[in-house]
C-alpha cells in the first residue's frame, strides 16, 4: 500500500477505494469480478476473502507439493502480513461501539496469505499450469487438482494460456494493494499455504499471545465477574500472534490470528474436569463464511477495518474467539476453577493464559 506520509486522510482514502473494498466481496467458483467504482458506496466486489463455496467447515487433507514464492526472489522468504483464517470485515454503520457489537456488514474468512511486496512487483505462477480465470485485478492458474489464486495484480495473461512458474509473468502488484494475496486450492478447496511443505521457505519463530479471557452471558453482553458465575455462559478469549518477518509501511506491527485455539478447566488442584476442546483450527481449512459469528465473537474488527465510510487508517484490530457459546456452569460442582486457554500458530508456537473464576449456583449469595 502506498503512502503519502503529507497527506494520510488522502492516503486513507484511497485505502478505502482500492484496497478495502476489493477485501470485501461475493465471488463464485466461476465468475469474474466486477467494477471497484461504487467502493465508497459500499459495493462489494471480487474478494479472495469470501469462500468459493466449496470450503467445508471440517479439515481437508493437505498433500500438495513444495512451492515458492509468487515474487523475486523466488526462494527466499519474503513477509506475510496476512494469516488464513483471518477476519475480513466491512461494517455498514458507522465507527461506534453499537455498531462494532451489534451492525450488519460483510464478514468473511481470508481465505490465503498477504505476501507483502512494493506496487509494481512482478508477480509469477508458483506452478507450471493453465490460467483458467482472469479478472481485472486477479488470476487463477490450475495444475491437475490443484489451483492457485492471485489478487491484487493488473494482469498481462489470459484465459488459456499456459504458464511457467517462475518464468511467466501473471502481472504487477497495483496500486495501493503493496502486496500480493495468494490462495491455494486443493480438489476444489482452499488450504492453508502456511503448512510445513507448502510455501517455502517459511519460518514462524513468534509465538502468539493470550491477551486476556473472559465470560459472558450473550455475544454481545458485558464481561461476567469471575469470582461468581452460574448458569449458561459464553467463553471468549483475544488472541493474536504476529508475522516473524517485519512487514514494512502501514502494516507494520499489525497483528494476525493464531492457527489453533483450544480450553480445558481444572480445579485449582491441577485436576482437568472438562478435557481440552478445540475451538479454532485454521492450520488446514477454514469454515464456511456462514459460520464467521459462531468463531468469533462480537467485538472483533480486523487490522484498518471499514465502518461505513470510514476507513481505520493503520489502526490495529482485535480477534475475539467464541470458545463455547453456552457452556453450562452447572455441568461443575461450585467451587473455584481455572480455564486455561492455549493458541498455537502452524509451527507449534504456543501461548497459554488462565482465568480463575467461581462457580455458584446453588440458592443464595453466601458460599
Amino acid at each position: 500500500m502506498a503512502t503519502n506520509t503529507s497527506h494520510p486522510v488522502r492516503s486513507a482514502r484511497r485505502c478505502i477505494i482500492r484496497s478495502a473494498v476489493a477485501k470485501f466481496a461475493f465471488v463464485t467458483a466461476v465468475a469474474i469480478a466486477t467494477s471497484l467504482a461504487l467502493a465508497l458506496l459500499g459495493a462489494l466486489n471480487a474478494s479472495p476473502e469470501l469462500a468459493h463455496a466449496t470450503t467445508p467447515k471440517g479439515t481437508q487433507a493437505v498433500s500438495g507439493q513444495a512451492f515458492g514464492y509468487p515474487i523475486k526472489p523466488f526462494n527466499e522468504e519474503h513477509p506475510v502480513r496476512a494469516n488464513f483464517g483471518d477476519p475480513r470485515m466491512q461494517f455498514q454503520g458507522p465507527p461506534t461501539l453499537k455498531t462494532l457489537l451489534h451492525g450488519n456488514g460483510s464478514f468473511s474468512f481470508h481465505q490465503g496469505v498477504d505476501i507483502s511486496a512494493p506496487n509494481g512487483t512482478a508477480v509469477y505462477p508458483v506452478v507450471d499450469g493453465t490460467v483458467t480465470v482472469v479478472s481485472h485485478e486477479w488470476v487463477r492458474v490450475t495444475s491437475g487438482d490443484r489451483a492457485f489464486e492471485y489478487w491484487h495484480i493488473r494482469p498481462l495473461v489470459r484465459s488459456g494460456d499456459h504458464v511457467n512458474a517462475d518464468q511467466t509473468v501473471l502481472g504487477h502488484i497495483m496500486k495501493p494493494a503493496g502486496h500480493v494475496h495468494l490462495t491455494e486450492y486443493e480438489n476444489g478447496h482452499v488450504v492453508n499455504p502456511l503448512l510445513p511443505g507448502r510455501l517455502t521457505p517459511y519460518h514462524d519463530s513468534t509465538r502468539p499471545t493470550v491477551r486476556s479471557i473472559s465470560l459472558r452471558r450473550t455475544d454481545a453482553g458485558q464481561d461476567l465477574f469471575p469470582t461468581f458465575v452460574r448458569g449458561r455462559v459464553e467463553i471468549v478469549t483475544d488472541a493474536y500472534d504476529m508475522p516473524t518477518m517485519a512487514v514494512q509501511g502501514e502494516w507494520h506491527g499489525l497483528p494476525t490470528t493464531p492457527a489453533l485455539i483450544s480450553w480445558r478447566i481444572q480445579k485449582v488442584t491441577g485436576r482437568v474436569v472438562v478435557p481440552e476442546r478445540i475451538a479454532v483450527d485454521y492450520r488446514t481449512a477454514v469454515p464456511t463464511n456462514s459460520a464467521f459469528w459462531r468463531v468469533y465473537a462480537r467485538g472483533t474488527y480486523q487490522n484498518m477495518c471499514v465502518f461505513g465510510k470510514h476507513y481505520n487508517y493503520m489502526q490495529r484490530g482485535t480477534y475475539l474467539f467464541k470458545l463455547a457459546t453456552k457452556f453450562d456452569t452447572r455441568s461443575l460442582r461450585d467451587g473455584v476453577y481455572d480455564l486455561l486457554v492455549t493458541a498455537t500458530d502452524v509451527r507449534g508456537n504456543s501461548d497459554s493464559q488462565s482465568l480463575r473464576f467461581t462457580v455458584h449456583n446453588r440458592h443464595g449469595w453466601s458460599g
